[in-house]
């Protein structure tokens, strides 16, 4: 499996990169070291995760974060993540 990131300015995709998730320990730790390698890969903060990020993530495989979910001033408005077989 591999998560797919991209950044978004309106409708525009800034940047997109993705991670492939590793096959060892439960899938939760896969999916936050997928997440933190394509953020670095991305130059990108790691955003904060919410409730919300977690239903999305599980009922459809693909959740978004504004840029209010970052800790540092981003030069994007969304970031999302979606994860492919």
């Amino acid at each position: 499996m591999k998560l797919i990131a991209k950044t978004m300015k309106g409708t525009m995709i800034v940047m997109e990169d993705e991670s492939v998730l590793g096959k060892e320990g439960r899938f939760q730790k896969q999916l936050e070291a997928s997440l933190i390698e394509v953020c670095k890969k991305m130059d990108i903060p790691v955003p904060m995760w919410l409730g919300k990020n977690t239903r999305e993530f599980v009922r459809y495989k693909w959740t978004s974060f504004n840029s209010d979910q970052f800790f540092e001033p981003v030069q994007f408005d969304r970031f999302e993540i979606r994860l492919e077989e």
